[in-house]
């Protein structure tokens, strides 16, 4: 047993250093754009709201804010939209009897978790030595969000790997389906404000969850009355779970 798990370790570790390449190719610059791509995108965000003076919706930093929404968003819309290609991409690989389709999927959900971390690492010190945001108050609920982040985002992306392996179209009805999420899941404001109305609609959105715990874990003082993790956790196990169930089902179909 210990063999057979080493040797999958093996496995997965050549496959990640394979997507590395791929990825980001033999180049350093790969990875610096990996950064610079969100927090460009952030940065336009503060100074399009700054011109119209617009203050924070909450605490005194508009990067802060911003940043603990959109990097969450985009983390998840990552790992979501790049493993549901996943199967796809490696079929020439799946010719070799050690390699599994679902290691193809650890592979790259393991390399765009890492590179997240990264970019989440350096955004928010690069925050905090230019004086736009203090140390988060709850480093260890931080972490906790963001393997939330990442739970979810996996469970999305096998999901949706299977759904594209067997109906090319989903991807274009998947890009439909998540759009309002840049709106609807609580980046531009504070959703414990909105009306109960409102909240009983916006609350089905995991992601917004996501981005809520998030600043829960960064403010000492931010109390969220919408927060469910319960809620998001167990959204995220079913996607799991249906996703490998139909990865095992329709397995020989994609063959």
């Amino acid at each position: 047993m210990e063999k057979l798990l080493a040797l999958q370790a093996r496995v997965i570790g050549a496959l990640v250093l394979r997507e590395t390449r791929a990825t980001f190719g033999t180049s350093q610059l790969g990875y610096l754009w990996a950064i610079l791509t969100p927090a460009a995108g952030t940065a336009v965000l503060v100074a399009v709201f700054a011109a119209a003076s617009r203050q924070p919706p909450f605490g005194s930093s508009l990067a802060l804010f911003f940043a603990t929404g959109l990097l969450t968003l985009e983390f998840y819309q990552k790992l979501s939209g790049s493993l549901m290609m996943t199967f796809n991409a490696n079929k020439a690989l799946l010719t070799y009897p050690l390699i599994k389709e679902t290691d193809t999927l650890f592979a790259r959900f393991l390399l765009i978790s890492a590179t997240y971390l990264i970019i989440m690492l350096i955004f928010y010190a690069a925050l905090i030595l230019l004086g736009l945001a203090d140390a988060p108050r709850y480093p260890e609920q931080l972490l906790w969000a963001f393997l939330a982040t990442a739970l979810l985002g996996f469970g999305a992306g096998i999901f949706n790997a299977v759904l594209y392996s067997l109906w090319d179209s989903w991807q274009h009805v998947e890009r439909i389906l998540t759009r309002p999420l840049f709106i609807i899941s609580g980046i531009f404001f504070i959703p414990s404000l909105l009306p109960s109305k409102a909240i009983a609609v916006l609350k089905w959105n995991p992601v917004l969850h996501l981005v809520e715990w998030m600043r829960a874990g960064y403010y000492p003082n931010y109390e969220s009355t919408v927060l469910d993790k319960t809620y998001l956790l167990a959204f995220a196990l079913i996607l799991i779970l249906l996703g490998l169930i139909g990865e095992r089902l329709y397995r020989k179909k994609r063959v």
